[in-house]
Parts: C-alpha cells; sequence; structure tokens
C-alpha cells in the first residue's frame, strides 16, 4: 500500500436501514479513493459507526477504546452520540475531505473492583452503575477520597460522567453537564431516606481529581452487578470499589455546526 492510503472501518448493528446505509457509505468512500476494511483495521483513520447510541457504545468496548477517531450515523432513536442521519451521506464525506469538523474528546470513568482474589478494571463513556445483584436494598459505604460522605441505602448508585448526563442519569432526575467540563455526577438509585435510613436523595457532584470509594457494608452481599454503560458485570465478594476519571478517552468527531446544547434542546425539548 502507497503512503497516502486511507483506511476507514465502518461498524454496523443488523438492522436493514443500518446494513442498507453501510452498503451506500462504503460504496460512495470508494469513490472517493477511500479503502473499507473488511475487518476492522488499527491503522485506519476513522470509525464510522452506523446505528443507535447502544451501537456506538458496544463498537467502543468491543474494540477496546480505540483511538482511532469515531462518527456516528444515527439509525436508531435518540442518537445523541450520533453526528449525522443517512440522508447526510454526501455532505458528510464533502466535509470531512474539506477538514470542516472538530474533535471531541470524552474521557471514561474507570471501576477499580478489588475482591477477594483480584483487582478488576471496567471503563465507561456514559456511566458505571451499582447495584444488588438480586432485588433488595443495597447498603454501601461512600468516601470521597479519604472522606466519609455517607451510608448510602436503596436500588443502588451512577457514577455518569459529563457524556453520560444526557443517558440513564437524566433519567433518574441527575443534572444534564456539558461534555466541555471534567467531572463526575453520583445519581443514587430510588434512595431510601427515612429515620433508620438516610442518603442524599439527589445527585452529588465531584471534581475529577476525586476517587469516589465505595464499600459494601453486609458481608451477606457477596454479589453485586456493576453495569459498565449498560453491559452487565458479577463479582463475588467485593471488598471496595474505587472510581475515578480516568485517561481513557474516545475521540468523536463532530462536523464544525455540531453544538452542545442545540443537540440537548432538540433532543429533550
Amino acid at each position: 500500500m502507497s503512503d497516502n492510503t486511507r483506511i476507514i472501518n465502518i461498524v454496523a448493528n443488523d438492522n436493514a436501514l443500518s446494513l442498507e446505509t453501510k452498503r451506500v457509505l462504503k460504496q460512495r468512500l470508494e469513490k472517493d479513493n477511500f479503502i473499507i476494511s473488511k475487518e476492522f483495521d488499527n491503522n485506519a483513520e476513522l470509525i464510522i459507526c452506523i446505528g443507535g447510541d447502544g451501537s456506538f457504545l458496544r463498537t467502543v468496548h468491543t474494540y477496546n477504546f480505540p483511538r482511532i477517531p469515531i462518527i456516528g450515523v444515527n439509525t436508531g432513536h435518540l442518537g445523541f452520540f450520533q453526528e449525522i442521519s443517512p440522508n447526510q451521506l454526501d455532505e458528510f464525506i464533502f466535509k470531512y475531505n474539506k477538514g470542516d469538523y472538530k474533535i471531541q474528546t470524552l474521557n471514561a470513568v474507570c471501576a477499580e473492583i478489588v475482591t477477594k482474589n483480584k483487582k478488576n478494571y471496567l471503563y465507561g463513556i456514559n456511566e458505571i452503575g451499582i447495584r444488588s445483584d438480586k432485588a433488595k436494598t443495597i447498603h454501601l459505604n461512600i468516601s470521597l477520597d479519604d472522606s466519609f460522605l455517607e451510608r448510602f441505602s436503596g436500588d443502588g448508585l451512577l457514577i455518569a460522567t459529563p457524556a453520560g448526563s444526557t443517558a440513564y442519569n437524566y433519567s433518574l432526575g441527575g443534572s444534564i453537564v456539558d461534555p466541555r467540563l471534567n467531572l463526575l455526577q453520583i445519581t443514587p438509585l430510588a434512595p431510601i431516606n427515612t429515620t433508620a435510613y438516610r442518603s442524599f436523595t439527589s445527585s452529588v457532584i465531584v471534581p475529577p481529581e476525586i476517587t469516589i470509594r465505595i464499600f459494601p457494608e453486609n458481608t451477606f452481599e457477596k454479589s453485586i452487578l456493576i453495569i459498565s454503560d449498560g453491559m452487565e458485570h458479577r463479582f463475588d465478594e467485593i471488598y471496595e470499589i474505587s472510581l475515578y476519571l480516568s485517561n481513557t478517552q474516545v475521540q468523536v468527531l463532530r462536523l464544525e455546526k455540531y453544538d452542545f446544547w442545540t443537540k440537548v434542546k432538540r433532543k429533550f425539548l
């Protein structure tokens, strides 16, 4: 291959519209002398993800948070990560060739999970959720660094990034946060606030240098469900979960006209 070879990865879900969009996009990119890789190529200059927000997140996790910029074509519902629609393919190719775009960098939240036998790591672009693997109240002691915050009782906790503030976090009543800010948001899931139990009933926002430390209180709570961007992971005998804003990043390609708050108004109002 010559030095000016331009490789693009196209990833699509199995939706009929997504597959047809992939076929058309591949044809049009090849006319502009791009090479569309048959398998995921780590040397590609761009990833194009066709589907909804779920497809975008699965792509990021499947390919282990690639350093290649990624842009989404929305064939799903909300499409908050997705930048363009299937009827904008020609416009996108034209602007991409002109360099009429910018790169938005999103930092993932990391969950460091210490169990009896090992230390595990999970990452989330949107969020990390913590809840009981059984249908019962969970009790968690929460500290910010070494400063004790509260003994939480309820269904669980959600630790959301700014990018994830408009996802499950928003459904729980959490705040919408501009993704240009670096912070983490702790949002409770069905907190109990009675004379027996006292828990925060609204979100707590912490700066990026803070580590959120969570200690399951009772020894019988041996199975805790950790949910990373909607993907479930089960761990037995968790002693501590530390959550922090990591250096693991995703680079999202945005066209120059992109504005976060315009998208918020269009999607939610």
